[in-house]
């Protein structure tokens, strides 16, 4: 495919797992790509690997300007940066409230703010954020990680309102949950890793985690001229957990 031949991206954290998929698969379908991230070390070629902080705001203009320069303009942004947490309203000070606050709901607002000027000068822009299931189910141990992404669903349909008429379209994708490294890592400090794998897997009626390639491609069709009457949406990529209600497994 090579429907987005001829258009420059941007996407923020896409130095691994799902920014990285979607990265490569924008770069695959033709667009110029470039990666903004804290450690783009190990970005492979074609990608632009430029270095931000999306909790600076100074960082981000500085490096989104550079990727405009370097691609010749910006008509995709995609803002997939984000951190996680674990835990009740009890369990998260308030250190780590601001923190998660501001680089995954604050950090979109930089980087759009940033990304703006350039985007109006685009003929297809479009800006797609990584959102999640967890601002639309409520999660178990995710109250500061779901008030965050809650806040990005809230901030796409806004933004997707307020730039329509720009020429600016705004989704987000919901992923449920998926084979990333965040995932990995969260995995690896439960007490049964195995169990607890077993149990992600069992709440999402697929019965399996989802794909970063499987996000990637819902990220490019939002991004891609397919879509150019799809704004203000949320694409929910979550194996049917916000949708579906199954009966039990029959046991045999």
């Amino acid at each position: 495919m090579t429907d987005l031949e001829g258009l420059r991206a941007v996407v923020t954290g896409g130095a691994s797992g799902i920014g990285l998929a979607t990265a490569r698969t924008l770069a695959e379908r033709g667009a110029a790509v470039a990666v903004l991230d804290l450690d783009p070390a190990g970005v492979p070629e074609p990608l632009l690997a430029l270095t931000a902080d999306v909790g600076d705001d100074a960082s981000v203009r500085a490096a989104v300007d550079a990727a405009a320069e370097r691609l010749g303009g910006i008509d995709i942004l995609v803002n997939n940066a984000g951190i996680g947490a674990a835990g009740t309203v009890e369990d998260n000070d308030d250190e780590q409230w601001h923190r998660v606050l501001d680089v995954n709901v604050v950090g979109m607002v930089r980087t759009t703010r940033a990304a703006l000027p350039h985007l109006r000068r685009s003929t297809h822009a479009a800006v797609v954020n990584t959102c999640s299931i967890a601002a639309t189910a409520g999660l178990p141990q995710r109250a500061l990680y779901s008030a965050s992404k809650g806040a990005v669903l809230s901030l796409t349909l806004a933004m997707a309102a307020d730039h329509v008429r720009e020429g600016i379209r705004v989704n987000c994708v919901n992923p449920g949950t998926a084979d990333t490294p965040w995932v990995s890592r969260l995995l690896d400090a439960a007490e049964d890793p195995r169990a607890e794998r077993a149990a992600l897997e069992g709440r999402q009626p697929l019965g399996r985690l989802v794909t970063a390639e499987e996000v990637a491609a819902a990220i490019a069709y939002l991004a891609g001229p397919a879509a150019a009457s799809v704004t203000g949406t949320a694409l929910a990529v979550d194996g049917g957990m916000q949708g579906l209600r199954l009966r039990p497994a029959a046991h045999s």
